[in-house]
């Protein structure tokens, strides 16, 4: 399966606990799309929140967000790692 990151603007100020409520909110319905959610971060002051997955494709992943009520701005294909 391949790998995305994708990216979230315009989320100032936003909290630990807002983040872990967003990310719960995709797990609980990433199987639908046959996505998994790996980790997510998030930079309070510039508003920007990072999500990395695996997924059939960034689509899929597009699918989950917009379904959780967060969509992301940009989703990025990660084809190589270390």
């Amino acid at each position: 399966m391949a790998e995305f990151m994708d990216v979230h603007h315009g989320m100032q100020g936003i909290t630990d606990e807002q983040l872990q409520e967003a990310h719960r909110a995709d797990r609980a319905i990433e199987t639908e799309e046959g996505v998994r959610f790996k980790q997510a971060w998030a930079d309070p002051q510039s508003g920007e929140v990072y999500c990395l997955s695996e997924a059939p494709s960034a689509e899929a992943v597009m699918r989950v967000h917009e379904r959780a009520g967060h969509p992301a701005d940009e989703i990025h294909a990660v084809p190589l790692t270390t």
